[in-house]
């Protein structure tokens, strides 16, 4: 069987880690634009220090990136080289709104989009667009604290508006907000929040996430209306659990881990807010801020789609003072001494993604699309190449375990995107020498070099991926 013919094949990127140019056209200053390379990332992006402007201490990676803000005409060429079916990227937010409130939207801004999407469209590359990718305009963290405040629905909507009309008929695959679970870890990156001296963090976060979750069901409900064409996802950092032994405790443990990654996914593919979220947030003195109207907007507006990053799979301790811990995409977790780990300390397991496949299938029976997955690795240039056998490796064990759960289980797959198909900024350590692309971009971590594209040897190993349509992995 195989996977479906008009399987979607490509690669991932966000307008903060790969756009850059971030004083031009007319574009506004971003949360994202203020997370520094080094140390201090971690705490500005939880929200632990406050920092809504640059200083001489810090190097801001975002302002440059990658630079396919002047590039993306040569970067889509190289991506319908490979022979992509699809390109997932981002808007960012203050290109098409500077400050997110302004009355009309910036052209300049809207017309960059609308060329990236014609240039896909020439290539035969169906985009694959978030309208939120942990982009927050920082003049409404300033003036409302972003998405604590209900009024970031308006806005939003007002620029979901803005998209569906203008790219109706160039864009149809849609995913509302990023890595949606991400705001318990990172909460100033994923919602602009950074937390006041002794307030209920975990109030401030499930009323913000559950101002997205109400603008996810409008967003929905209006692309429906403005184009029947229109698919729309919901998007989480997952990966399963694992109970470190079969201790009771353990075991317990792993479920209600497992629990809090689905828990708002479950409102944007269900439509409510499951028992175990609301005595999770009891538990926590929190509640979820209903207005009238919500609970039925919910309802009636899930998504069409259930979209997700996998790099790795976790492990659940009762006890995790008393081992080691895994770095996991900036969750805590337990060491699993069954597993290798990526040089940044994420575990490799492919037969957990096909696990995570399964359990997320199980959970919504929606269809699937693997919007991340990847390895990132230090990648060496030897005389214009760069041979990259580890990254290969990690990927044939992956589509080979996503296509078992396709084949061996039923999983409903849309497509897959990997992970930064061209070398980005890393959103947890803010560097580009932790490379993820098929294409390497001559650029080091203070943003130093040519900005040159060159193939590393697994731009030419996905090329026959792709044409085979995931037969031949070798």
């Amino acid at each position: 069987m195989g996977f479906r013919k008009d399987f979607l094949w490509g690669g991932a990127t966000a307008a903060n880690q790969c756009e850059g140019g971030a004083n031009e056209g007319n574009r506004g200053l971003a949360n994202v634009d203020l997370m520094p390379l080094g140390k201090d990332r971690y705490l500005v992006g939880t929200g632990k220090i406050k920092m809504y402007d640059f200083d001489d201490q810090h190097f801001y990676p975002a302002l440059t990136a990658v630079d396919f803000y002047h590039h993306y005409k040569e970067d889509i060429a190289l991506f319908g080289e490979m022979g992509f079916k699809t390109f997932r990227l981002s808007i960012a937010w203050t290109r098409i709104f500077p400050n997110g409130d302004e009355e009309k939207p910036n052209e300049e801004g809207l017309r960059f989009y609308e060329d990236i999407f014609k240039e896909c469209h020439k290539y035969g590359i169906e985009p694959l667009v978030t309208i939120n990718h942990f982009d927050c305009p920082m003049y409404l963290i300033k003036k409302i604290g972003g998405w604590r405040s209900r009024e970031m629905i308006d806005y939003f909507y007002k620029l979901c508006q803005t998209l569906f009309e203008r790219y109706k008929g160039l864009v149809k695959y849609w995913l509302t907000f990023n890595e949606i679970n991400m705001i318990l870890h990172f909460p100033f990156v994923a919602a602009g929040i950074c937390f006041e001296e002794d307030e209920n963090e975990t109030q401030v976060m499930i009323t913000a996430v559950h101002h997205q979750l109400i603008a996810s069901a409008m967003a929905t409900k209006l692309a429906h209306e403005i184009d029947s064409n229109n698919q729309i996802g919901c998007m989480l950092a997952a990966g399963s659990y694992y109970p470190e032994t079969c201790k009771p405790e353990d075991y317990w443990k792993a479920i209600c881990d497992n629990r809090e990654v689905y828990m708002f996914a479950d409102v944007q593919a269900r439509g409510y807010y499951h028992n175990y979220a609301l005595k999770w947030l009891e538990e926590r003195n929190a509640k979820i801020p209903f207005k009238d109207g919500d609970k039925e907007l919910l309802k009636e507006n899930t998504v069409d789609f259930v979209s997700f990053s996998y790099y790795s799979s976790r492990v659940s301790s009762s006890d995790l003072s008393k081992g080691q811990q895994s770095e996991s995409n900036i969750f805590a977790s337990a060491k699993n001494p069954y597993l290798k780990e990526s040089e940044w300390g994420w575990a490799i397991d492919p037969l957990g993604f096909r696990s995570t496949l399964n359990e997320l299938y199980d959970r919504y029976q929606k269809p699937l699309f693997v919007v991340e997955n990847g390895l990132g690795a230090k990648d060496v240039l030897e005389k214009g190449s760069i041979h990259d056998d580890y990254r290969i490796d990690y990927l044939r064990q992956h589509i080979q375990a996503m296509k078992d759960a396709v084949e061996k289980d039923g999983v409903d797959l849309l497509g897959y995107t990997t992970w930064g198909c061209i070398d980005l900024v890393s959103n947890g350590t803010g560097e580009v020498k932790k490379r993820y692309g098929f294409i390497y971009v001559d650029r080091d971590n203070l943003g130093n070099g040519t900005y040159q594209r060159i193939k590393k040897d697994s731009f030419y190993w996905y090329k026959k991926v792709i044409e085979t349509n995931g037969e031949d992995l070798y």
